[in-house]
Order: C-alpha cells, then structure tokens, then sequence
C-alpha cells in the first residue's frame, strides 16, 4: 500500500509540474502572420475535420501546405481529428474553416493544455509507471524515485506543456513498445513501435535497435524453427498494422506518394535552425549548405549516420539482450541527431527517451546528459517566453535526481561501466582516476551551461554577431552530447558479461 502510496505521488507530482509550465506562453502566441507550433496542431484540427481525407496532405484552395501543411504520418492526423470532434462540440468556432486561423483565447489555450495532460494521462505515463516498476532494478523505493525522475525530465515538459506539441503521443507509443519487448510480448512490443512511427517519423531514429533486436533474437531461436514463425508473426504484425494506418491512402498511389513527399522534404535543406548536431556546428567554420549541393549533403548525412550506428546495430544483432537494446536505442538515436538531415532542435527528445530508462543503472552520466538536451533547446525556449519554466524544472529535475538516485556516490569505475576501457589505459597512467575526471567534467559543464543561460538573457549579443549566444549555446551542446555518444558506445561495445547483460527476454 505504501509503494503506491508513493507511486501516486510521484504521478500526481509530474502532473501538478506539467500543468503549471501550461500555464506561461506557448509557441507562437500573439505572432502573426504564421504565429507557432501551437497554431499548427490547432491548425490541423481544423483541416482534418472540415475536409476529406484526400485533401489533407494536398495544396488546394482550402488547404494551403504553406501555411502549416500537414508533414507528419497517419496517425497523428487522426489524432487531430479526433481533438477536433471534441473542439466542435465545446465551441465550433476554434475550428472554423479558414476563419479560425490564428484563433486564441484562454478557453482555447485551457483545451488545447488539456489535450497534451490527457495524452499523458492515457499514453506516457502509464508507460514510465509499468518500465520502472516491472523492468527497473533495485528495491520499491528505487524503483518509484526513478519513476519520478523520469517524470520531471524537463525537456518533454516544457516542448509538451510549454512549446506546445504531442511528443508524449510518440515517445509514450515507443516506450509501450520497449516494455513489450522487455516483458517478453514481441508482438505487442511490435505492434506499439509501428504505431509510434507512424505518429512521428523521426521514430526512425529508434528503428534499427527494435529491428536489430528482434532479428536477433529470431536468429538465437533458429530462422528454421521458433525464430522463423516468431518472425513471420512479427512481420506480418508490423505489416497490418502500417496497412491499416494507412488505409485510406492505399486506393491511389498518389496519395500514398504525396503523404511521403510530405514527410521527408529533402528540399529544406541539411538544417534550418541552431541545432547542437554535426552539420550545424561545423557550419561556423565550413559553409556546408554553400560549398555542397543539396544532393551531396543528403549523401553525406546518411553515410555519416550509418556509420555512427552501424557499430551499436551490429553488436546489438550479435547479443540481442535487453541491456545491450537500451544502449542501442540510445546510440541510435543520437547518432540519428547528430549525423542525419533536417534535424530540429526539438529531436534530441528522442535520444532522451531512451536515456530515462538508463538513469537507474548509470545515473550521473544520464542526469547530465538528460540537462544537456534541456540546455541544448535554450533559445526555443527563450523565443517562446520559457525563461522562468526552464530555470525552475531543470533545478527541481538537476536536485531530485541527483539526491535520490545518490548519483555522486555512484561513480565508481564499476558503476559507470568502463572497467574495460579504464583497463587500456592502466598500464600507461596507472595513477588515472577517470571517476574523478568524469565528476569534474559534470560540475564545470553545468556551471558553464548556467553560465551560458544567464548571459544568453542578461547581456545584448554584438551587433556584427546577433547569434552568438545560441551558437555558442548549441556547440556547447555539441560538444557534450558527442562526448555522451562515444560513452555510450564504448558503455556498449565494451559491455563484459554482467548481471546487465544476463537480463535476457524468455
């Protein structure tokens, strides 16, 4: 009775934080002519429900692709259909044909923060309560502090709550296919990851470990008995459930064609905004989208990206164990991040995902790390008047996580998992003390990223420089999530045969 007990307090905490980041500003708000994120759900409420399904992902006269055209899959479509049907019955005109654009009013804005609390009600948290109770390690206690930390990660809160997007839909269908996988329910797991993908396509950064992982385990049972029907069951899982996502998009190939051409614009270009990824901050001294075609840069990126994954990928096929396929989801994808095209800031939440399933087992490297992709979107933030949210979630998740996972007293070269990289350099530096490095490290990086926020609000860029704080705020990013992706892999890679790897799916 205690422990849920504690477990409601610990989801009535991450609501009670959510809700009040709802309660500032919003992406967008009171910016005409295209206004924000917030504009753009609203927006495709109001298609989805007043036109025909073969209208959506068109350029017509009532649909305008250049003014928040549709640019996700399937699912996330009906999912603005569905608030729409709710929307038309609390008050028609939020999504009147054309007239309602740019609508705001605090009504709108309480329904619109309400279908976000909803999603996580129904999707996300439910996810992270059942992951951290049935697949965590260590005693109630343990396990119900690192659901609340996971809960108070404040990046997913303030994009969801305060920029305003469906993240939770994505992330939370994804983890549902993690806690199948983890339980032993392939199928189910399958089933959760194909429609995670088609809510958000960017769920690709998370493919190839689920992929990886299930061939693998197929292969372990023999592809001529078990693993072959596990397989078949698993494809034809994976089969049906795009079929009837996309139901109404098969009868004419130009349909299916132009909701693709949507969801991958390959003309916007290797990247648009300040990112803390590869292309973006090699930018500052190489002219990428100037010197290189748009051709090559795409070539460029998905060499890059497959390069960066393919180690994680090929360990996890060879030792498809459920340690070695958090640590893959991570690899993934933020080498996806990292390396691949089109990136937005607001990706990194994909690499952080997989980051709170780790925060039990490495705690500080995940803690830091999951800062970093708060810090890493800092100048969303400050643009949408996020100023305050960000400072108070990210110290209230910073001091939490940090007493109640007793992260600082966890850094030993065990428990960071790099006994066999602390080995190769023993012999030539046996006085080296990589815990203490590492300790080091993450005090002087967040004093520098606290740092960098105050002068980001306090002081006036230069004139000749009106982007020098969000540059510098996403290479310091850069910087540390590169640092975060070789430990990761070298975390993987150099895995020993432990209890974390004994931890196989029955």
């Amino acid at each position: 009775m205690e422990n849920w007990s504690l477990v409601s307090l610990s989801v009535l905490l991450g609501l009670v934080m959510r809700w009040t980041v709802s309660l500032n500003s919003y992406s967008g708000a009171k910016k005409p002519p295209m206004f924000g994120d917030y504009e753009a759900q609203r927006h495709w409420q109001e298609v989805t429900y007043n036109l025909p399904v073969q209208q959506w992902y068109f350029n017509t006269s009532d649909n305008d692709l250049n003014y928040w055209g549709l640019d996700y899959p399937p699912l996330t479509a009906y999912h603005s259909l569905l608030c729409a049907h709710v929307a038309q019955m609390i008050n028609p005109e939020w999504i009147e044909l054309h007239k309602s654009r740019g609508y705001e009013s605090p009504a709108h804005k309480l329904f619109m923060r309400a279908t976000v609390i909803i999603a996580d009600i129904i999707v996300y948290i439910p996810a992270v309560v059942l992951y951290c109770l049935y697949l965590s390690d260590g005693s109630s206690r343990r396990k119900v502090a690192t659901m609340l930390c996971v809960l108070l990660y404040p990046g997913l809160i303030l994009i969801d709550n305060g920029h305003f997007q469906y993240n939770n839909m994505s992330l939370g269908l994804a983890l549902w296919g993690v806690l199948g996988l983890g339980l032993g329910w392939d199928l189910l797991g399958s089933l959760a990851f194909t429609l995670a993908l088609n809510y958000k396509q960017m769920e690709l950064y998370h493919s190839l470990p689920f992929f990886c992982y299930l061939l693998g385990k197929c292969a372990k049972q023999g592809l001529t008995g078990k693993g072959l029907i596990l397989l078949v069951k698993i494809a034809a899982t994976v089969v049906v459930s795009f079929a009837v996502c996309w139901l109404p998009f098969l009868s004419d190939p130009q349909q299916s064609l132009q909701v693709l051409r949507r969801l991958f614009p390959v003309g916007r270009g290797l990247f648009e905004d300040k990112v803390a990824n590869t292309w973006c901050s090699m930018n500052v001294l190489i002219k990428i989208k100037t010197h290189l075609s748009a051709e090559t840069q795409l070539y460029l990126s998905l060499v890059a990206t497959l390069l960066a994954v393919l180690p994680s990928s090929v360990k996890l096929l060879m030792k498809p164990t459920f340690w070695q396929f958090k640590l893959a989801l991570v690899n993934s994808s933020l080498a996806f991040f990292l390396f691949s095209f089109q990136v937005h800031e607001k990706s990194i939440l994909l690499a952080a995902l997989p980051v709170c399933l780790l925060i039990n087992e490495l705690p500080l490297m995940s803690i830091w790390f999951l800062l970093v992709s708060t810090f890493s979107m800092l100048p969303l933030l400050l643009k949408d008047g996020l100023l305050l949210p960000y400072v108070i979630t990210s110290l209230a998740f910073l001091f939490t996580s940090m007493y109640l996972l007793s992260a600082l007293e966890r850094t030993t070269v065990d428990t960071l998992r790099i006994e066999p990289y602390s080995r190769l350099f023993r012999p030539c530096f046996p006085r080296l003390n990589l815990p203490l490095i590492v300790k080091w490290k993450f005090a002087f990086f967040i004093l520098a990223m606290a740092g960098l926020s105050f002068t980001s609000v306090a002081l006036d860029p230069p004139a000749k420089l009106p982007d020098l704080f969000p540059v510098l705020v996403s290479l310091c990013a850069y910087f540390q999530l590169l640092g975060c992706l070789v430990y990761f892999n070298i975390v993987q890679l150099m895995e020993p045969s432990n209890k974390g790897d004994q931890k196989k799916i029955n």
